[in-house]
């Protein structure tokens, strides 16, 4: 199965990978913005995600990613990615280095990153919603906690969308899949690698970039004082230009 996916523009290519509080439309903002500045930009929802259907069998995220690009013919882009989607970018980019130009990490999670307090308290809040059945509380407590305070009521409403969209479709699957997990050798990367973290946004996330900083062979950390966990759907023209810079900087259009 190939992801459901959307392509525009031409250029060298960009593929954006989702939050997993998100869709690929959480990228709506990026598209216009990177197409207008000479890429061919592609953008994917992950398995159970917008309009990708759950899994019938065990699988992986990064193996989808790149079966993806496979069957549209790209050999190397650069990817950005946001949370979880960054942890999925960051397992591309390990196994198959030689496919990526250049890593964008927004708020990026981490494969064996343990969750702070804060970070377990909302889980256990989140799980004691889905239980009770109260699924927009559920929702709206995703909401609260990743939007940061400078979205608007727009992007705040793409979000509860998004994320109402993801629950209705796993919670309704007759049957779970687990994902087949990696362990990446981290070091094996060798895109130039760009980390975003917001002062908004849970500790961990700036605790990881901290991390990657130091881990990647080829990083910066850029610490946004008034992001929350989704910068590019909080400030999107701010964002915008951070990715078009960097992107002229490390895969440059022609």
């Amino acid at each position: 199965m190939i992801l459901s996916h959307d392509v525009v523009g031409s250029g060298p290519a960009v593929l954006l990978l989702h939050s997993t509080v998100c869709d690929r439309r959480m990228w709506d903002p990026q598209v216009p913005a990177l197409v207008g500045a000479g890429y061919q930009v592609v953008r994917c929802d992950f398995r159970g995600f917008g309009e990708t259907p759950m899994p019938d069998r065990p699988y992986n995220n990064a193996e989808d990613v790149v079966a993806l690009l496979d069957s549209l013919g790209i050999e190397r882009t650069a990817l950005i990615g946001s949370s979880g989607g960054g942890r999925v970018a960051l397992e591309i980019a390990a196994r198959r280095p030689e496919r990526v130009t250049s890593l964008t990490l927004l708020c990026t999670a981490l494969a064996g990153h343990e969750p702070s307090a804060e970070l377990e308290a909302f889980g256990d809040r989140e799980d004691a919603l889905i239980e009770a059945g109260d699924i927009a509380g559920a929702t709206d407590l995703n909401v609260d906690a990743w939007v940061g305070p400078d979205a608007d009521a727009a992007a705040r409403e793409l979000v509860r969308r998004m994320q109402r969209n993801a629950f209705d479709v796993q919670l309704a699957a007759e049957e779970e899949f687990g994902q087949i997990k990696v362990e990446p050798d981290l070091s094996a990367i060798t895109a130039p690698t760009l980390l975003v973290s917001g002062d908004h946004d849970f500790a961990d996330f700036r605790q990881i970039a901290v991390h990657l900083s130091t881990l990647l062979a080829d990083a910066r950390h850029l610490e946004l004082p008034w992001a929350g966990h989704l910068p590019g759907l909080e400030r999107p023209d701010e964002v915008n230009r951070v990715l078009v810079d960097f992107l002229r900087e490390t895969h440059a259009a022609v």
